[in-house]
């Protein structure tokens, strides 16, 4: 497996051999510089460090500052460690674009943060139906939740009962997204399907093994 850090674009779509329009998603992955390269000797465990983007010098502390100095690179905007390369292929200053990762017809999964939707009900937070019977008498409970359940038995609430509450910006998954087009001289991934998150949201691509 191999990781990438990139950001959404946005969604697009495209025609197949078949005719059949696909939606996909338009993300930019890479480059990405080898910032540090952790070692079993050096640190217990081999890890790549990537910077992602450009940053500004003034947003450096000192300890990163000389970090970076030491490794000879640019400030990026994010540093961010993954542990799916083979380290003793890379070396400090390496730069790894979409090109030497993915090609077409892979299958990833993507991780990024969804978007956040503030506090939410429990019909849009957890799909229910409401009360129904609409005409007889409901005349302020139609996206009540009901019943909790917490009469003189049990007398309390469970954990993780479904209930209202702040809905998104949380850390998603999606598996098994296969690639469409990769486009080396622009830094682009299309992936068939959506991702989360909201545009210019920042994402890891992660290559599949294959089976």
């Amino acid at each position: 497996m191999s990781t990438l850090i990139g950001r959404k674009i946005g969604m697009t779509g495209m025609f197949n051999e078949q005719g059949v329009y696909v939606p996909c998603t338009l993300i930019e992955t890479g480059p990405c510089t080898v910032v540090q390269v952790k070692t079993d000797d050096s640190d217990g465990y081999t890890a790549l460090q990537l910077g992602y983007g450009s940053g500004k010098d003034r947003n450096v502390n000192k300890p990163l500052g000389g970090h970076l100095s030491k490794a000879g690179v640019a400030t990026p905007k994010l540093l961010r460690e993954v542990r799916t390369f083979d380290v003793a292929n890379y070396k400090v200053g390496d730069v790894i674009s979409v090109g030497d990762v993915f090609t077409v017809g892979d299958k990833v999964k993507v991780v990024s943060t969804s978007k956040g939707r503030g506090f939410q009900g429990v019909m849009k937070r957890h799909h229910f139906g409401g009360v129904g019977m609409q005409t007889h008498g409901q005349s302020d409970r139609q996206r009540a939740p009901g019943s909790i359940g917490g009469s003189s038995y049990p007398s309390r609430v469970f954990p993780g009962t479904r209930m209202a509450g702040r809905m998104g910006g949380e850390q998603t998954t999606v598996r098994n997204l296969q690639i469409v087009g990769v486009l080396p001289e622009k830094n682009v991934l299309i992936v068939k399907g959506s991702i989360p998150g909201a545009p210019n949201s920042i994402v890891e691509v992660v290559r599949m093994p294959k089976a």
